[in-house]
């Protein structure tokens, strides 16, 4: 079992923490699964500041855990680099960027990163937790997303990119899976773990493609040195997928996805589904140009655009509203 007081794994005959002394409670059954030995590790890394509960989800680059903070009460989301990444130290020094980059932003549509430590191969982040799951879980659940929704969280993002864009941070991976919402549905993007910042020294040579290839940029598919519109382009993916469920390329592998992001025209988002407002497609597909220029040049053009769509759809006024009140301190007149 795990000591309840230090997070030290003991076996289940155990009376007292064979780390810290204290009595162990008492347990009917010995354990039937083998303990998660990454689990035991992160708890003594954190050195008892975090209570961490159990495993969330594992992924390419780190597994992901719910913790809580153990003054504070705190309910908490521990991130942690796979062992045999931060083995590496590129990888390893990528992580620790995530939490620098995330660091110098403070927005209330990004996602703060509240601590970072090592310990050995152990290398973590804590992040809030948040209620609401990811936009990639949405689109999952519901097949599409309705416009108007998919307007007001592309115009959430957005704003957040231009904050981080003018802080000389470019995302380079902003997709679904990296927006997350709160309990009241607000959005937050997260996960600056390959973001490009002045600040920094490159990683990676020009000409080495970093990012996810269904939401590359046809500059980052391409390897080459990208600003702010590229997020813009990413932007524009995220709400094409919104709003037909699918991002606009796929292909067998990630250099047939990057060959069309760069040489192929994608379908207007109301071809694929006459369903789709056609003013919402046009500001997609303008978020979709090929050369950086002919897209919206800052992420708050691009937010004013779709609030702009807001205010002409019935639904969309009352969201486009609300979210002005709650998240800009703006009192919306009304026509």
């Amino acid at each position: 079992m795990f000591c309840p007081d230090c997070g030290t794994w003991n076996r289940s005959s155990a009376v007292i923490c064979a780390r810290c002394s204290h009595e162990l409670p008492e347990v009917s059954d010995a354990p039937s699964e083998k303990p998660d030995e990454e689990m035991d590790l992160l708890r003594r890394a954190a050195g008892g500041r975090y209570r961490i509960f159990r495993r969330l989800a594992t992924g390419g680059m780190a597994s992901v855990y719910a913790a809580k903070h153990v003054q504070l009460g705190r309910q908490l989301v521990v991130k942690v680099l796979l062992g045999h990444l931060a083995r590496d130290p590129e990888m390893r020094e990528r992580f620790k960027r995530e939490a620098e980059a995330s660091a110098q932003l403070f927005h209330p549509h990004i996602c703060s990163i509240l601590d970072y430590g090592e310990l050995e191969t152990t290398v973590y982040l804590v992040m809030p937790y948040m209620a609401g799951g990811s936009l990639a879980d949405l689109i999952v659940r519901g097949g599409t997303v309705a416009p108007a929704v998919a307007a007001s969280v592309c115009a959430q993002v957005s704003i957040a990119l231009d904050y981080a864009h003018r802080h000389g941070i470019v995302h380079r991976d902003v997709k679904p899976d990296n927006i997350l919402f709160d309990e009241d549905g607000n959005a937050l993007i997260t996960d600056f773990g390959i973001a490009t910042a002045r600040f920094h020294q490159r990683l990676t040579m020009t000409g080495r493609a970093m990012g996810t290839p269904h939401y590359m940029s046809p500059e980052q598919a391409m390897g080459k040195m990208v600003d702010g519109r590229s997020d813009i382009y990413a932007a524009g993916v995220l709400l094409y997928e919104m709003l037909v469920g699918f991002p606009p390329f796929d292909g067998a592998d990630s250099y047939s996805i990057g060959y069309k992001h760069v040489h192929e025209d994608a379908a207007s988002p109301d071809i694929v589904d006459s369903r789709t407002p056609p003013a919402l497609a046009a500001i997609t597909m303008k978020c979709l140009a090929k050369a950086p220029a002919d897209r919206f040049q800052r992420g708050n053009d691009l937010s004013d655009a779709l609030i702009a769509y807001l205010s002409q759809t019935a639904g969309g006024e009352a969201l486009r509203n609300a979210w002005l009140s709650r998240r800009l301190g703006i009192t919306p007149t009304t026509k």
